[in-house]
């Protein structure tokens, strides 16, 4: 895998992160109620569940690059769309601050349990399965071997996802206020949308010969 490649999958990989989901959401919840230290159970879940769905998605993988490149834009302009429909979505979504700063207040679950609860959110959506099938084949080259190209795309998504996830867990277990704030979700809600239908639409420019 070339070194521009794997520059290219970590940027796509940190705004996907980035973006708020069920996951960031379950990071921030955990991290406003139990403490940063307990959150990394939750943490430490959602990266089980995310390494099932980078399985899910590598194995169909292989079946993609062999197909005609038909079945290329087919599955590029899906991608590029679904990116889209997120983004608006997220633009559009109301700001839901009360859910994130007062789940989980009563009682702390056992780490087995934030594991699992962590492990089943990532594991259940079956956006994230579609999202990484439309995202990964943009990163590989056809004429390398496969299975070294996913590990280190799985790796390297892992490692942005697990940090990105403390971050969140960080922030909010250190700035309630402003996570409490609806003005400033509404915000967030906006200019990750934005970011998110901007890489929808770059999706349109990628071509079957010319792969990130």
């Amino acid at each position: 895998m070339l070194f521009t490649t794997w520059i290219a999958f970590v940027i796509a990989g940190s705004l996907i992160a980035i973006s708020p989901g069920s996951g960031a959401v379950l990071s921030m919840s955990h991290g406003l109620a139990y403490g940063l230290k307990k959150a990394s159970a939750t943490v430490l879940g959602l990266q089980f569940g995310l390494i099932l769905v980078l399985v899910i998605a590598g194995a169909g993988v292989g079946s993609l690059l062999l197909a005609s490149s038909l079945a290329f834009t087919i599955v590029k302009i899906i991608g590029a769309l679904y990116l889209i429909y997120l983004g608006i979505a997220q633009w559009r979504a109301k700001p839901q601050a009360e859910s994130v700063s007062t789940a989980g207040m009563a009682a702390h679950p056992s780490f087995g349990k934030r594991v699992m609860t962590g492990f089943l959110t990532n594991a259940t959506n079956p956006k994230g399965i579609i999202f990484m099938v439309a995202v990964l084949p943009q990163f590989i080259n056809q004429k390398a071997p496969l299975l070294p190209q996913l590990a280190i795309l799985g790796v390297t998504m892992v490692t942005i996802d697990s940090l990105v996830m403390h971050g969140y867990a960080a922030l909010a277990s250190s700035m309630q206020r402003f996570f409490r704030d609806v003005r400033a979700v509404k915000i967030q809600n906006r200019l990750f949308g934005a970011v998110l239908m901007l890489m929808g639409s770059l999706l349109f420019l990628v071509q079957p010969g010319h792969r990130a």
